[in-house]
């Protein structure tokens, strides 16, 4: 539950933020001509994306009870959040597969899929789906700029050579 009310006001603070920057260049540009939206001035920076969520597949680990509800349901509800609660903010999830360091090599393709098209239906091969630490960081970090991934939800993992 920390996590979901974590994010919930990691969230409201960056929405306030952006609403007062607008609210200051509305207020500053009185006289002149009217502000652009923070959206456009973002996206015109390069920067399309305001806020990346890292989440998991619901496949990279096996879900289990917790005293708020299950481990998956809780990831999903923070993804959920994200899209209906704050939908000023222009995000991406991303639904990374497990977490391996010792058995994956480091610098490998990244694929994302949409988790809607995606063609694999076997949930044992979709649990199989791994990706190094550092390679995760590389895609949340590629993710700011990816305007392709904008106000979407895509599942991130690495292929093995």
């Amino acid at each position: 539950r920390v996590e979901v009310e974590g994010l919930r006001n990691m969230l409201g603070a960056l929405k306030q933020n952006k609403q007062d920057r607008q609210w200051q260049g509305v207020s500053s540009n009185q006289d002149s001509s009217p502000s652009t939206p923070d959206n456009n001035n973002n996206r015109k920076k390069g920067y399309p994306i305001e806020f990346v969520h890292v989440s998991t597949t619901p496949e990279a680990y096996k879900d289990f009870e917790t005293p708020f509800g299950t481990f998956n349901g809780l990831k999903r509800e923070g993804d959920q959040m994200v899209k209906d609660e704050f939908p000023s903010l222009s995000h991406t999830t991303l639904q990374f597969g497990k977490f391996e360091d010792n058995f994956v090599e480091e610098s490998l393709d990244i694929s994302l899929t949409d988790p809607d098209t995606d063609t694999e239906n076997d949930p044992l091969e979709k649990s199989r789906r791994k990706i190094n630490r550092r390679d995760a960081a590389r895609a949340a970090a590629e993710a700011l700029t990816n305007e392709a991934l904008v106000d979407k939800t895509v599942q991130v993992w690495t292929q093995l050579r």
